[in-house]
């Protein structure tokens, strides 16, 4: 177990992929054992990525970028910046609701923040925001898409633990929007320090944008309407929101849309190559792992030592603070939940909730340098430079970590919508 981690953080080191190196380290070993036979490693790869519930990622995140080609994220803004825009700092929570809404249909962290710096960093500018507050705003009102369902994130911790992913998605939503609150509420305080101009109230242009919203606003209601009354499984949920995109298209693009199908659909599977290389890279770790029994032997050394459920929990934290400096959200839960999960089970840790707590930190890690896929995403496409955008998520990033320690220290926050679930599905 010692050799095949210090060969994997080597490789790390060496800048060697996530995926390469942790299949790597565990084939190394499985063709040096003379008990375990080669073979098995293609075996192990294939019916790990092989599972139907993994047919949810793919779908999602093709429909993800099926609605963001149909320009109903920029329809989803507007109509935000309709109903808010009259606030303190009204673009900024325009801003911040639009990213919830929109990660009710993607689910990806990084696509939100591209999207967002293209629609609402020019109209931010023109308002007299800084460059500092308009980057950070976006960068971290982008992680928000890990928590509001769909979100890969959890669609990848549930497969990897066999938790309930419906159970995971409501488990999200309370805290997704103490998120998006703890968001508002410091881009409100920056906009009355920095008295930053505010819109006027009009009840007709709202009338408009609404309607203009519905079809984007369709989706999560087809999703989770289907999920909680139990007509869905999340993969045909998944394909249900494909479904929707596609017919959409169809219907307001017509010929324009079919022409940039074919471009969406290899965008969606580049990021599902990627990201099914990784969840099969894990699937040979977790055979060779199950094999040596590490598991059992790592909970044994971790309930020796006495920690409390929360004394384990914290020390969690404290490792997927620094893996997030330096690795993306799924190598995250990839790398330390085949690990982490047997302990948090045998201190009677409730899955859902330690799901939600590892999410929030997959959430900050997306802000955190040197690696912080959100800081250059938003970077890159508003060309706003790297320190102004990490400037501008200091104060994002602390209202981040309040929701972290409220959600560890309150679970119910976590659990509390998916045990009303199960308790009306059984009554």
């Amino acid at each position: 177990m010692h050799i095949v981690g210090i060969v994997v953080l080597v490789l790390l080191v060496l800048s060697v992929p996530i995926g390469i190196a942790l299949s790597a380290a565990a084939a190394a070993y499985i063709m040096v054992d003379p008990l375990l036979e080669p073979t098995v490693i293609f075996r192990a790869f294939f019916s790990f990525i092989g599972r139907y519930s993994l047919m949810a990622i793919p779908l999602f995140i093709f429909a993800g970028f099926l609605m963001e080609r149909t320009g109903l994220v920029g329809q989803l803004f507007r109509f935000a910046d309709s109903l808010v825009g009259w606030m303190p700092g009204g673009f900024g929570v325009a801003t911040v609701l639009a990213c919830v809404m929109f990660g009710a249909i993607s689910g990806s962290s990084v696509a939100m923040a591209a999207a967002m710096s293209v629609i609402a960093i020019p109209e931010m500018k023109k308002r007299g925001y800084p460059d500092w507050l308009s980057g950070g705003l976006v960068a971290t009102a982008g992680g928000i898409a890990m928590l509001i369902p769909p979100s890969i994130i959890l669609l990848v911790y549930g497969i990897v633990t066999e938790t309930s992913i419906v159970s995971l998605f409501f488990a999200g939503i309370i805290p997704g929007l103490l998120l998006a609150l703890g968001n508002i509420i410091s881009v409100v305080a920056i906009a009355l320090y920095l008295k930053l101009p505010r819109g006027t109230f009009d009840a007709r242009r709202l009338w408009n944008e609404s309607k203009g919203a519905l079809p984007a606003l369709g989706m999560p209601v087809v999703i989770l309407g289907g999920l909680y009354g139990g007509l869905f499984t999340p993969t045909e949920a998944a394909a249900a929101a494909c479904g929707y995109a596609l017919l959409y298209g169809l219907i307001v693009g017509r010929g324009k849309f079919l022409r940039e199908l074919v471009p969406t659909a290899c965008r969606a599977l580049n990021l599902t190559a990627v990201v099914m290389f990784l969840i099969g890279s894990v699937g040979v770790f977790q055979f060779l792992a199950a094999n040596m029994y590490w598991p059992q032997q790592i909970t044994e050394t971790v309930t020796a030592w006495g920690l409390t459920p929360l004394g384990f929990i914290f020390a969690f934290m404290g490792v997927l603070i620094l893996l997030g400096m330096f690795v993306d959200g799924v190598a995250m839960v990839l790398l330390t939940v085949p690990v982490v999960f047997p302990v948090a089970y045998a201190l009677k840790i409730d899955p859902v909730h330690l799901g939600i707590i590892l999410t929030l930190n997959v959430e900050m890690g997306v802000v955190t340098p040197p690696v912080g896929l959100n800081l250059f995403a938003v970077s890159g496409t508003s060309k706003i430079p790297l320190p102004q955008v990490l400037k501008g998520t200091i104060p994002f990033f602390i209202g981040d970590l309040i929701v972290l320690l409220l959600v560890i220290f309150f679970p119910a926050l976590a659990t509390w919508l998916p045990d009303q679930l199960v308790t009306s599905v059984f009554k």
